[in-house]
């Protein structure tokens, strides 16, 4: 397997050996499990704080004077500034220091959070949320790539990734819990609060039980890199997320998203030049890797909209509370744990990643199915908590292998960039995801009530049950979609990620060390 990756990424690219048989290893650090419960708590911290603002956003609305026109600013203005700064943060923990920028990350976070929370108009908040985008940009790919150099023993590193899936995962629907708890019973604002004291535990935790790997001396940092491929991912996330609000041919929309493309294509070409590349562009061409992104990509891209639309589903067709909707999603999150931790991270090192990605995706389109086939009358048991359940369970089990896969047989000194791939590429799944699926409800619902002649602006009961019918329906088409793109990435799963289980790949690597020595005697006589 040695051979193979430096066949892959070159003899000056060394990479993260899963095979330690016969080769001088240093010791493990004693207190790498302790370092996992806080790079767990900083990835969950920035997993939550995108969902857990839009259980928030109606009162914050309501009490800083927002329009509808620019409330979605307090979402878009995390995501964009996340999604557009991912490869440049990755980068920058490879050559100053991935426990360094953990930390720094972890610091402005908090700040920008605190901001948030004493926000005295729309533009203050919006200001915060951007600033919080920017050290998650930071914080989440060095959070990645201190558990994947922490962890390079086979067994070890099934259980981390167990862990990481799981709150990667989980982490929306905490999000929503949190959120709902929150802002029913203190107030809107402890949803930015309450990162403060968790950053602050997560920094003293960092300091004292994580170790930092090493960082590259003498690099320079990929200047031109870094602005075309912020430039190009700002353009595409921001481009999605007009598309929202305005129609997919609005010359704004395109050109955001032609002009994204074409800026990324020439940062490729420039990654191919650049002394020090922002993107060594190895990492995102050998087969497993792309697989694993590409497949991630898709996910994010079903579940985003979904976990949208179930929200207002609960809320409001049935009237649920936030706090009883965050509640709801309580089963889902227990699976997804039960999935990545119990079956997934048991699993990994004995069959190929593919034989676990490829049923977690499917189980989970059957979850969306389940969901899809709701209507105005659906109930809880009887509806939402199969079709969660089936969700959860089946994105713990793929989770957790596809970010192994994404992740693994890279050097050292680029796991950040493999690691900021990784999230920007879930970043780019979630706006895309969002912008499609409420773009295909929206008109989902419109043709319905012009089919069935219905005039939306009545306020009679037979009007009201309508709308709320042709809401429902649009719902149910988004999510029928969302199930076909989940299928659409088991298939991806299945024909790009084809590498063998990692414990048989040591076991062959072993085989061939021991036929080498066998065979030196013989070439030596």
């Amino acid at each position: 397997m040695a051979d193979t990756a430096l066949a892959e990424n070159g003899p000056e690219r060394p990479v993260i050996s899963l095979d330690n048989g016969g080769d001088a290893a240093p010791p493990p650090d004693p207190r790498r499990w302790w370092g996992l419960v806080v790079i767990a708590l900083a990835q969950l911290i920035v997993v939550l704080d995108m969902t857990i603002v839009n259980i928030a956003l109606p009162s914050a609305q309501q009490d800083l004077g927002m329009t509808d026109g620019n409330r979605q600013w307090a979402v878009t203005a995390y995501t964009l500034a996340f999604g557009g700064l991912l490869l440049l943060g990755g980068r920058l923990g490879d050559l100053f220091g991935r426990k360094r920028s953990f930390i720094i990350g972890l610091i402005g976070f908090a700040g920008a959070s605190a901001l948030g929370g004493a926000a005295t108009g729309p533009g203050m908040l919006f200001a915060a949320r951007a600033l919080q985008g920017v050290f998650a940009a930071l914080l989440a790919p060095a959070a990645l790539s201190l558990m994947t150099t922490t962890f390079t023993d086979p067994r070890e590193r099934g259980k981390a990734f167990g862990v990481f899936g799981a709150i990667a995962g989980a982490g929306g629907a905490i999000g929503m819990l949190f959120g709902g708890f929150l802002t029913q019973y203190l107030d809107w604002r402890w949803c930015l609060y309450v990162n403060a004291p968790v950053a602050a535990l997560a920094v003293t935790g960092a300091i004292v039980m994580l170790k930092d790997p090493g960082r590259r001396t003498g690099a320079r940092l990929d200047i031109l890199g870094a602005v075309l491929g912020t430039a190009g991912v700002l353009s595409i996330v921001y481009g999605f997320s007009e598309a929202e609000s305005r129609d997919w041919y609005d010359t704004r929309v395109l050109t955001l998203l032609i002009g994204g493309v074409v800026i990324l294509g020439i940062f490729s070409l420039w990654q191919t030049r650049a002394r020090t590349p922002l993107l060594p562009l190895h990492i995102v061409k050998d087969r497993q890797r792309a697989g694993a992104y590409l497949t991630m990509a898709l996910v994010t891209i079903a579940m985003f909209g979904v976990f949208l639309f179930l929200t207002y589903y609960l809320q409001g067709i049935k009237g649920w509370s936030p706090l009883k909707t965050g509640v709801a999603y309580l089963p889902m999150t227990a699976c997804m744990i039960i999935g990545s931790t119990q079956i997934s991270a048991r699993l990994l090192q004995r069959v190929p990643a593919r034989a676990l990605i490829m049923p977690g995706l499917t189980l989970a389109a059957g979850g969306l199915a389940f969901l899809a086939s709701m209507d105005v009358e659906a109930t809880y048991l009887g509806h939402v908590l199969p079709g969660i359940c089936m969700m959860g369970l089946g994105m713990g089990v793929t989770f957790m292998a596809a970010i192994s896969t994404a992740t693994s047989r890279v050097a050292p000194q680029e796991q950040g960039a493999a690691s900021a791939t990784l999230n920007t590429m879930q970043q780019v799944g979630g706006s895309v995801g969002t912008a499609l699926l409420n773009t295909i409800a929206a008109s989902a619902t419109t043709d319905w009530l012009t089919d069935h002649r219905v005039n939306p602006a009545q306020q009679t009961m037979q009007a009201k049950a309508a709308l709320a019918e042709a809401t429902v329906h649009g719902y149910s088409v988004a999510t029928w979609t969302s199930a076909g793109i989940m299928l659409l990435a088991a298939v991806v799963a299945g024909i790009f990620i084809n590498a063998k289980a990692p414990g048989r790949q040591a076991g062959r690597a072993g085989s061939d060390r021991e036929a080498g020595a066998v065979e030196a005697p013989v070439r030596a006589g």
